[in-house]
C-alpha cells in the first residue's frame, strides 16, 4: 500500500487521485486582485473600535523574541556554559560574562522602556521618563543575579535530594524541567516586584510552554525548592511558598471563585493563593485553594481538595476508594477455516 501523501492527509484532493476537479471551480478559487482587497477590507474593519488584541501604532510594545534571547543570555550567567552557545574556560569567565551583562542590560533597557510606554499610553500618563525606569529596572536585575544564583544552587541540590533518580546536578542542570521554570520565575519575579508592565509574564508563560510548569511571577518562593516531574502545577500569583517544599505534578496552589464587584467585574488584587511554610510536601494532583496556610511540616497527600489551613505537622490525605476486581475473561479461541 503506497504511503499517504502530505496533501491527502490534509483533506486536499488532486486531479490524478481519481477525483475531478472542475476548471470552473478552480477558476473560482483563484485569488485574484480584486478578491485579494476584498479579504483585506474585510479583515480590516474587524480591528475598529477594537484594543487588546491589536498592536496597530504600537511600536512601545515589548518584543517576545528579543524577551526571550534576554532569558537565554540570563541562562549563559546563571549556568555558565551549560547551553553550549559560548566556550567558557577559568581564563575567558569574566570576559564571557561581561560580554554577556553588557548585552542583556542594554536589551533589557530598551524593552522595559517598551514596557513602561505601553503602561503610560494605557494609562494615558505624560510625565514619566520611561526609558530612566527601564534602565533602572536592568541595572538592578544585574545586581540581584548573585543572590538569584545562589537560590538556584539551593534548588539543584533539593532535587538531587529530593529524586533518587539523579545521577548528578550536571543531569539536573541540563535537563529537568523544574530547574528551567524555577530560574526564569526567580528572573521574572525581580521584574514583578519592580512592577516591570508585561516582560514578567512574558517570562514565565514562555517557561510554562516549555515545561508545563505554571508559575505566575507574582509568587514568593523561598530556598531549596524542588517540583518533582512538574507536569501540570500551577502557582498562582499571591502564593507565598518557604524553604525545603517539595512539590509532585499536577499540583494546584490556586484562588476560590473571585469577589466581584457592583457591575459584575471580578476585584483585583488582596491575597488569594495558599501560603506554604516551610518543610511541606504537596503530593501529586492535590489542590490547596484560597488564603490558606499549610503548617510547617505538613505533608498534603495526593488528589486531595484543601480549603481550609492545616496545622504544622499534620499528614492530611483522602479515604482509600473503594477498588473493585473482576476477573478478566478469556478470549474465545478463534479457529481458520482450512
Amino acid at each position: 500500500m503506497s504511503r499517504r501523501s502530505y496533501t491527502k492527509d490534509c483533506l486536499i484532493l488532486r486531479p490524478h487521485e481519481g477525483h475531478a476537479v472542475s476548471d470552473k471551480k478552480m477558476a473560482g478559487t483563484k485569488l485574484t486582485d480584486r478578491k485579494l482587497a476584498k479579504f483585506v477590507e474585510r479583515i480590516v474593519e474587524t480591528y475598529e473600535g477594537d484594543s487588546g488584541i491589536n498592536f496597530i501604532d504600537a511600536a512601545n510594545l515589548p518584543v517576545r523574541g528579543q524577551i526571550l534571547g534576554i532569558l537565554e543570555l540570563l541562562f549563559e550567567v546563571l549556568f555558565p556554559g551549560h547551553t553550549g552557545n559560548k566556550a567558557v574556560t577559568r581564563s575567558n569567565v569574566r570576559y564571557v560574562v561581561g560580554d554577556i551583562l553588557s548585552q542583556v542590560y542594554a536589551e533589557l533597557a530598551d524593552q522595559a522602556t517598551r514596557a513602561y510606554q505601553y503602561q503610560c499610553r494605557i494609562q494615558k500618563c505624560g510625565h514619566c521618563d520611561c526609558a530612566k525606569m527601564g534602565q533602572s529596572a536592568a541595572f538592578e536585575l544585574l545586581g540581584e543575579l548573585p543572590r538569584i544564583r545562589e537560590m538556584l544552587k539551593g534548588d539543584v541540590h533539593a532535587a538531587f535530594d529530593g529524586d533518587p533518580a539523579a545521577k548528578s546536578y550536571e543531569e539536573i542542570v541540563i535537563s529537568y524541567p523544574c530547574i528551567t521554570a524555577i530560574a526564569v520565575h526567580r528572573i521574572a519575579h525581580e521584574l514583578h516586584v519592580r512592577q516591570v508592565p508585561l516582560i514578567p509574564r512574558i517570562m514565565s508563560e514562555c517557561a510554562h510552554a516549555k515545561t508545563g510548569i505554571d508559575i505566575h511571577p507574582g509568587a514568593r518562593i523561598g530556598r531549596n525548592f524542588f517540583i518533582d516531574h512538574g507536569t501540570g502545577v500551577v502557582i498562582g500569583e499571591t502564593t507565598i511558598i518557604g524553604s525545603n517544599v517539595k512539590i509532585y505534578q499536577g499540583a494546584t496552589l490556586g484562588a476560590l471563585s473571585f469577589p466581584r464587584d457592583e457591575r459584575g467585574r471580578i476585584i483585583k488584587g488582596g491575597k488569594r493563593h495558599p501560603t506554604i511554610e516551610d518543610d511541606v510536601t504537596i503530593y501529586a494532583e492535590a489542590t490547596i485553594l484560597g488564603d490558606v496556610t499549610i503548617g510547617r511540616g505538613a505533608v498534603i497527600g495526593g488528589n486531595t481538595w484543601v480549603k481550609e489551613s492545616v496545622p504544622p505537622g499534620v499528614t492530611v490525605w483522602s479515604p482509600n476508594p473503594d477498588l473493585i476486581y473482576r476477573k478478566n475473561k478469556k478470549p474465545k479461541t478463534r479457529t481458520r477455516p482450512t
